[in-house]
């Protein structure tokens, strides 16, 4: 039965926002200072120290303390690896998003190997950095797999890679190298005795995947074996592959093309009689770079029906005796997929680390618009579908619309679903064309917005571009969403479109086809007569907002049908015959089944401190002669949320000065400080300038822990987590 005010199919309504709720998950923490803790805030006393907690130095950077992923450099460090609550901040946000094709379907597959210059550069950084031009990978669509390689033993993902992956549906692979002399005494170690030996490892190697929540291995043993550890070789990548079956799904081990079946390290450029026996135990071969057309030729014939299983290896960096690389990538694709193999495509940050960073986007959507036809796209099947278009990074930090931070950040994990970039002209001679692509010149949430010029002819009334592929089976009711601002003298008129897919008798309410000859098309009926029950969400709607933002929302009824492309059109003003140019900024899309809206949002809970550490602040000549110093604050905020109803958590923080009583009633005029965003249970707070604490009397700061829904709406300041510190100097 519908609730009261749910109309029939066909009357539009407002999007709402997700409404508190009931408490969520609790959580056991550490090292708990807490001594009061009310409905309003979490209170904390603290006495200032300058003698901090020991950080351990694996998980932490030595000179911030802020928190860093990390890798295993040797056997030792694999099997004495226990999971830690310091290994917290490693986990990523949720496994893969649900995609189609799934990656056990037969069709070729794109790898990506991340190789860039030793890896765990400002990647490493779990809650971001303040870096200028970093590197950033965003065509998502196209790829299936992505590894993360370095020389390290055990190469683990940063979690940052494994957040910005899962959410595009592509499954993340580590990294288990040995090389040189020592790689062979590390293989003899664990290889050349019994099962015990091999068996271990690879529990161990099981076990991070499934704690980290990446997917899993890449085995890469460049070294040469004894007999009877590369007879072991096999036994350790079968179990291996079935235990990592069993506790990861959807997880995958690939053998790198290096080592034969005798033990010896030649590397064959192809799957053949030599290396074949390691095909066989695990779930895909990734070939060496130095093949011709030949090798393809000879391989299909090995791989039988596994041929998508074989990953060709392309070195972008165009080392040795290869065909393309480079900008002629192309043409390895090209061939490759001739013969009906799936491509690995090793160190496409060459675009970033030998073409300059000032014209970075420019060369990476070069190189990627090139390899476009080769690389199918897949698709997103679930709902909700979110994304404000941020790659990740900028040069300030906005919130719908409105500017909180000014200076460059890097944080792969905020990384939104990225669109399929390119350039698409009109068939004939008209020259009507679109083209997307990134830009960090101005955002609606986040970093940067999508970017989309064009041209209409005088001989057409529309251009349109897809920006996503989606295969999601529709609930009754969606609501759509679409921010966007024209720039320069523009009148054209802008609208949100999408495809839809029968998967049994669909029944469409609230939108209308464009066409005959596009039936499946169709434009929805934007949103104007909210019900009464929704009028205090609807503000924005329709509306012009700051910055020269408009949201369009839309309600749309369907039955039995699947959600296919989403589009956006770009249509001729009333009476225009002129060529019509036109420069649209796309600030988020949002698509959102209705009944999810209904249901209410956990709340923060058991807000805890942990590490706490106190450094006095460089004196300030504008603090006045005699003025103490203030103070610097790090430590680690934990609390209780299920994770399966965010997108990320916003940090702020409210500095206050004096001692009086906290956590009681609203908070003060300031406005909240945005510190930082988390995507785990758990946040660092680093170098805080607090205010001074001193005889007599103390100081206080309150930290503000903002739930970002995955249906994208702001939650009420109200409703957020909150704790307090109390700090005072010793007693003398």
């Amino acid at each position: 039965m519908e609730a009261p005010g749910v109309p029939e199919p066909g009357v539009l309504r407002e999007l709402p926002p997700r409404a508190p709720a009931v408490p969520g998950e609790q959580r056991e923490r550490r090292a708990r200072r807490r001594i009061e803790e009310e409905q309003e805030a979490a209170v904390f006393h603290e006495v200032v120290s300058f003698t901090p907690d020991p950080m351990p130095v694996r998980y932490y950077d030595k000179d911030t303390t802020s928190p860093i992923s990390f890798y295993l450099s040797s056997l030792e460090e694999l099997l004495a690896w226990t999971p830690d609550v310091e290994d917290s901040f490693n986990v990523a946000l949720a496994p893969s998003e649900c995609r189609q094709p799934p990656l056990s379907s037969q069709r070729p597959r794109t790898l990506l190997c991340h190789d860039m210059m030793g890896g765990y550069l400002d990647d490493k950084f779990i809650q971001g950095s303040a870096v200028q031009n970093p590197y950033s990978f965003y065509h998502w669509q196209y790829i299936d797999i992505f590894v993360y390689f370095s020389h390290h033993t055990v190469t683990i993902p940063p979690v940052c890679w494994t957040n910005a992956a899962h959410r595009h549906g592509v499954c993340v692979l580590g990294t288990f190298i040995t090389e040189w002399q020592e790689g062979g005494q590390l293989c003899e170690a664990f290889l050349a005795g019994d099962e015990r030996s091999y068996r271990a490892v690879a529990d161990q190697l099981v076990l991070i995947a499934q704690f980290f929540r990446f997917d899993g291995w890449l085995i890469n043993i460049e070294n040469s074996l004894s007999l009877a550890a590369v007879g072991n070789m096999p036994h350790f990548l079968q179990y291996l592959t079935t235990q990592l079956h069993q506790q990861v799904p959807g997880g995958l081990v690939l053998w790198y093309d290096s080592v034969v079946s005798s033990g010896q390290l030649k590397w064959q450029n192809e799957l053949n009689e030599h290396n074949r026996v390691f095909f066989d135990s695990c779930d895909g071969f990734f070939t060496n770079y130095n093949w011709q057309e030949g090798h393809l030729e000879r391989m299909q014939g090995q791989a039988g029906e596994r041929q998508v299983d074989v990953y060709v290896g392309v070195d972008v960096f165009a080392r040795g005796n290869v065909v393309g690389g480079r900008f002629d990538t192309n043409k390895s694709l090209e061939l490759i997929r001739k013969h009906g193999f799936s491509a690995a495509l090793f160190a496409p940050g060459w675009v970033y680390e030998c073409l300059g960073k000032t014209d970075f986007f420019q060369n990476q959507d070069k190189f990627w618009s090139l390899l476009a036809r080769y690389l199918p796209t897949h698709s997103i099947c679930s709902l909700p579908f979110v994304t404000s278009f941020c790659m990740g990074m900028g040069a300030r930090r906005v919130c719908y619309g409105q500017e909180e931070a000014v200076g460059p950040w890097y944080h792969p994990s905020a990384q939104e679903i990225q669109p399929l970039f390119g350039e698409h002209r009109l068939e004939g001679d008209g020259g009507g064309w679109v083209k997307t692509l990134s830009c960090l010149a101005d955002a609606w949430n986040g970093g940067s917005s999508l970017l989309i010029r064009g041209v209409i002819p005088p001989e057409v009334g529309e251009v349109a571009v897809r920006l996503f592929s989606l295969q999601v089976p529709v609930p009754p009711k969606v609501f759509l969403s679409m921010v966007y601002k024209l720039e320069g003298p523009s009148n054209v008129r802008v609208a949100l479109e999408l495809t839809t897919g029968d998967v049994g008798s669909c029944h469409i309410g609230g939108i209308r086809p464009l066409n005959a000859e596009t039936s499946s098309r169709y434009s929805p009926r934007p949103l104007r007569v909210p019900p009464t029950k929704l009028a205090r969400w609807v503000g924005r709607c329709g509306q012009q907002l700051s910055g020269g933002w408009v949201q369009r929302c839309y309600e749309v009824n369907l039955r039995g049908c699947l959600l296919g492309d989403l589009l956006v059109s770009f249509s001729r003003p009333p009476g225009s015959q002129e060529e019509e140019q036109f420069i649209c900024r796309l600030g988020e899309i949002q698509v959102v089944d209705a009944k999810s809206l209904l249901a209410p949002l956990p709340q923060v809970q058991a807000i805890s401190l942990s590490h706490v550490r106190w450094q006095p602040a460089a004196s300030s000549a504008s603090s006045g002669e005699g003025a103490p110093a203030g103070l610097r604050l790090s430590c680690t905020l934990h609390w209780s949320f299920p994770l399966s109803h965010v997108r990320c958590f916003r940090l702020h923080c409210c500095p206050g000065t004096g001692g009086g009583p906290l956590g009681r009633g609203p908070l003060g005029p300031e406005k909240p400080k945005l510190l930082g965003l988390a995507f785990v249970n758990q946040y660092r707070i680093v170098d805080l300038e607090v205010a001074a604490a001193g005889p007599g009397h103390g100081g206080h700061v309150e930290f503000l822990v903002e739930p970002v829904p995955r249906e994208g709406f702001l939650v009420p300041q109200a409703e957020w987590g909150r704790a307090a510190v109390q700090y005072s100097m010793p007693s003398t």
